[in-house]
């Protein structure tokens, strides 16, 4: 009989595009991740996957496979989760979503004066809304506010993050200055193409709208690095060279400590509100109060 954690490793594969992605979202290492797969290829007689260099691309047979086992897969994940919640009432179980900076910077910190158990899962805004409506999340820090009907997720904004430019403190911003402060734009712009660029793929969104409320239009380049998150922007661009776009709360310990350089807020605010989305018929309710506190307390000292 067939592995069940085959079929869940499939479908992280499946959603995440990568073996690494996946690993991730399982909690495993990248080759646990490899032999499941490979044995649940050997268990069905077929390829369920072209590998490439970037990406993990689904054969027709493999979205044959995802079809038929997904609702089961998270039907399964449902219960688990319910099955949890009933069962350990001595001990609250908290499960929570949000990015991967931000669970590092607010989060991780207060775990050990947490008084009941937590677990978090990080990806795309879209993916945890998806949990969290099907009740295997309990609460998500997110800026996109979903409107659904009869849906049982209710959102309540905490708090701003604003869209900043920052450099590397090698780098040299005397030119961008001197333009910021004449506001001659047309010329800024040309000025800032000449640079080195950092982005994260969870942050692409961010970095056009920054552009085209500034600039008046779509970026016309796209970044020369392109990282798995803003926390390896800010390492990569620590005493070295470049330019990113960031949340502004996610670096001001850096900027503080002169390893790298908030150069520009923009003409325009680009902020984003920041909600949380929290389900209705939470059973944990102390719990969750605690979590959105800590937000609330150092978001405010952040401000």
């Amino acid at each position: 009989m067939v592995n069940l954690e085959w079929y869940r490793t499939f479908k992280e594969i499946y959603e995440n595009g990568t073996l690494t992605k996946a690993s991730v979202a399982l909690y495993a290492s990248q080759p646990g991740v490899s032999v499941h797969l490979n044995a649940l290829e050997a268990y069905v007689g077929k390829k369920l996957f072209e590998r490439t260099s970037r990406k993990m691309i689904p054969t027709e047979d493999g979205k044959f496979l995802y079809e038929y086992i997904i609702d089961s897969l998270n039907k399964l994940e449902i219960a688990e989760q319910h099955f949890k919640k009933t069962t350990q009432e001595k001990n609250p179980s908290l499960n929570i979503g949000m990015c991967s900076e931000m669970f590092q910077l607010i989060i991780e910190p207060e775990i050990p004066n947490l008084n009941f158990d937590l677990v978090a899962r990080f990806g795309a805004h879209t993916d945890l809304i998806k949990d969290l409506n099907n009740g295997i999340l309990d609460l998500v820090i997110t800026p996109n506010k979903q409107n659904e009907k009869r849906s049982l997720v209710e959102y309540l904004p905490f708090s701003k993050e604003r869209i900043v430019l920052i450099a590397g403190n090698k780098t040299n911003t005397d030119d961008i200055q001197s333009l910021i402060n004449a506001n001659q734009f047309d010329e800024l712009e040309e000025e800032l193409l000449k640079n080195v660029w950092y982005s994260s793929s969870n942050e692409m969104e961010h970095f056009r709208r920054f552009w085209f409320e500034n600039f008046n239009k779509k970026p016309a380049f796209k970044p020369n690095y392109i990282l798995p998150n803003i926390t390896s922007i800010i390492r990569c661009l620590n005493n070295g060279k470049g330019l990113a776009l960031v949340p502004d709360f996610l670096c001001q310990e850096e900027i503080r400590r002169n390893e790298i350089e908030l150069v520009w807020n923009g003409k325009v605010k680009t902020e984003n509100t920041l909600y949380f989305a929290s389900r209705t018929d939470l059973k944990y309710k102390k719990e969750l109060d605690t979590i959105q506190n800590v937000f609330k307390s150092k978001m405010k000292s952040m401000s």
